[in-house]
């Protein structure tokens, strides 16, 4: 029964991964949602559980089929009558939105559920577009500062090993890979000015595209969905409520076709809207996972501001929040890095020390303490200004090492 979802299940993977360069709210839009609004459509477009979309009625006789109809009623639109919607003529509605009707009758007529599809998954690609475009923002430079001391976090002897296809350098070569990811983030420091500008726009583009969604949504469905959430909770009464009005079950058609002498004859159906029990589920559940998104975004974003206010006003918010994800932060080296550098700068090493183990971070980020307290400034650094003493020059200079700091500056 699960065999529509294999397709996608083999490409979805939800474990966290090493390359982390934004927060759980962001991955709320690109992972979360966008993973929602998929199996949405391909609930809405399987027949596996729902059969046909439409099933209709009637006592149309001759060389029309029933199945003619039911394709005719599919394509233009069934409708229902208002005054069948409010609860009045309660003996003579068969179903909410169906009864007795003449020409002059209020109708709602519900053409939407032909682009379902379409628009959850138009929804779902804009949804991760703020996600690809802050990876190209990035650039990718977190993440390769990050992988350059990957394999260095279990150097703990004089001599190097070699276990299968895997090296356990030395504490050496620890130390010298240290030394080259201290110079290519310094080297960097004007560029990452703008990184945190950067981030904070694309999570102003995820409260916002959240809202617009929100306002997309209700115009779609005609300026029901606003109010769907509300009147759930309200507990309406079932003869009229709001899921039977915008989601019907039950709805008319009109067949037209000409009879023996030219005479246009009207054909009524009744049909069986069997897509619209999955489809007011799916926008039932969308209303309130929007609203907690938007809350969720909001929130996020204040926390930011907060983070921006404090990050050079407390020493303990610093210790606190590096701590939390890095256990070895030092608070020297912290309070160093936050009264000489910038936020921007200040909010990519925290999310460097979220891809790093704990102890390798705990030594960029004192190496990197070190520079900048010798004098470097954020705005101008001076790339050949090094705080180590000759040893550490000449390891600076070997052409291996030199190869690695090309690499981390091209990106």
């Amino acid at each position: 029964m699960l065999s529509t979802f294999e397709g996608i299940a083999k490409n979805i993977n939800l474990k966290p991964k090493l390359r982390t360069i934004d927060n759980v709210v962001f991955k709320l839009h690109y992972r979360i949602t966008f993973l929602l609004l998929v199996v949405a459509t391909i609930l809405v477009c399987s027949r596996q559980y729902i059969g046909e979309h439409i099933r209709c009625i009637s006592d149309i006789k001759g060389d029309v089929s029933i199945k003619m109809v039911e394709t005719y009623c599919f394509f233009s639109a069934t409708f229902t009558v208002v005054r069948h919607l409010d609860g009045e003529d309660a003996s003579s509605r068969l179903h909410p939105g169906v009864g007795p009707w003449t020409e002059a009758d209020d109708t709602l007529h519900h053409a939407y559920y032909q682009w379902v599809p379409f628009v959850l998954f138009f929804q779902a690609i804009m949804f991760y577009l703020p996600h690809l475009l802050w990876r190209k923002l990035d650039g990718g430079t977190l993440f390769k500062m990050a992988q350059a001391l990957h394999n260095y976090t279990l150097a703990a002897d004089e001599r190097a090993v070699d276990v299968k296809d895997r090296h356990i350098p030395t504490k050496g070569e620890r130390d010298a890979r240290i030394r080259e990811v201290r110079r290519a983030f310094v080297e960097r420091l004007p560029y990452l000015r703008g990184w945190a500008r950067k981030l904070m726009l694309c999570e102003c583009l995820n409260l916002a595209n959240v809202v617009g969604q929100f306002f997309v949504t209700d115009a779609f469905l005609a300026g029901r969905f606003a109010g769907l959430g509300a009147s759930i909770v309200g507990g309406s009464d079932v003869a009229s409520s709001p899921l039977d009005q915008v989601f019907p079950k039950m709805t008319k058609c009109v067949f037209r076709k000409f009879g023996p002498s030219g005479t246009i004859q009207n054909y009524d159906a009744l049909c069986v809207m069997a897509l619209n029990i999955i489809n007011e589920k799916i926008y039932a559940f969308l209303w309130f996972w929007f609203v907690i998104l938007f809350v969720a975004t909001a929130l996020g974003l204040i926390w930011r501001v907060v983070t921006l206010l404090l990050h050079r006003r407390s020493d303990g918010f610093n210790l606190f929040l590096f701590r939390s994800s890095s256990p070895g932060a030092d608070e020297h080296s912290l309070h160093v890095i936050c009264r000489k550098l910038s936020f921007s700068h200040w909010l990519f090493l925290y999310y460097l020390g979220k891809n790093m183990d704990g102890f390798v971070f705990e030594k960029l980020l004192s190496v990197i303490a070190d520079h900048i307290d010798s004098g470097v400034s954020a705005s101008a650094p001076e790339a050949g200004r090094l705080s180590e003493d000759e040893g550490d020059d000449e390891d600076d200079d070997n052409p291996k090492n030199s190869s690695v700091s090309k690499e981390l500056l091209d990106i």
